[in-house]
């Protein structure tokens, strides 16, 4: 992979306006800050090229912070106006970023229905097993047994798998990634963005505000050394036995494949409602 020269970073970034970020310190969303902007400025994608779309929740500032076309939409909507945004201007490169309960609680039918459909966008769900922004509630990734403000006593449900929901579903580019990992996730953003086709990177972060607190899982440090010890990359994963799988998680391309477009069927459509209108058939 190339080296993205300091100078690019910061022509990426709206360094000027909007600085210092609100996260908090140890969060791993500016990781994905970083991440992201790395991504771009190897994709060889100009600045106006680029349309950043967010829902609401720690995740939902992160597009503030890059200078390019940003939309900051309402809860669990960020991929409804993305597929707007692409089907009003094909050529751009439309990126959702969505936290999990953004995306899987309340955005979780516009998830599947996008990976279904795969529409020509990418999905970035930065899954931090909690509703980190009003308070530390359980959403769909909170783990069976683990506490939160609305689970004192211990989460009673089992949590969604982000990555194989959007994998069954029909996406046809599924990664996963952690910020401890974070010249694999530059890798994998960057594969995201470039190619066609529903593009979903999960990314594990963690919340020691929040979820690590309540779970007395330590510092953001011990929450990413826990990374480091949970993941496995894909390749090894697939030869594991269940039980050496056991409270571990697999990292790297889970799926790549080729799948038809919506946005191909879509033009189809248009051209021939066009024709079918200038022959007088409608």
């Amino acid at each position: 992979m190339s080296t993205v020269h300091p100078s690019i970073v910061y022509d990426w970034l709206r360094h000027d306006k909007k600085f210092p970020h609100v996260w908090c310190p140890g969060c791993g969303l500016g990781i994905v800050l970083g991440s992201l902007v790395r991504a771009l400025a190897r994709s060889g994608l100009g600045k106006n090229e680029v349309v950043l779309v967010s829902g609401i929740g720690c995740s939902g500032r992160l597009p503030v912070y890059v200078d390019v076309g940003s939309v900051h939409t309402t809860h669990g909507r960020a991929l409804t106006f993305a597929t707007g945004i692409k089907l009003a201007k094909p050529e751009l490169t439309v990126i959702t970023v969505m936290g999990d309960g953004d995306s899987t609680a309340i955005g979780g039918n516009h998830l599947i229905h996008a990976a279904r459909r795969n529409l020509d966008l990418t999905a970035i769900i930065v899954n931090n097993q909690t509703y980190g922004m009003t308070g530390g509630q359980f959403s769909p990734t909170t783990p069976l047994g683990a506490r939160a403000s609305t689970a004192a006593y211990g989460h009673i449900e089992p949590a969604f798998d982000i990555s194989a929901l959007c994998a069954t579903a029909g996406a046809s580019f599924v990664a996963r990634a952690t910020v401890f990992h974070v010249v694999q996730m530059d890798k994998l953003l960057l594969q995201a963005i470039t190619r066609r086709g529903f593009n979903v990177v999960e990314v594990l972060s963690p919340c020691h505000t929040n979820f690590g607190r309540q779970n007395r899982l330590g510092s953001q440090i011990d929450m990413m050394k826990g990374f480091k010890k949970a993941a496995v990359q894909a390749s090894r994963w697939d030869k594991m036995s269940e039980s050496e799988r056991e409270g571990r998680f697999p990292v790297g391309v889970l799926v790549d494949r080729d799948r038809p477009l919506y946005l191909d069927s879509y033009k189809r459509i248009c051209e021939t409602a066009a024709r079918l209108r200038a022959e007088g058939q409608i």
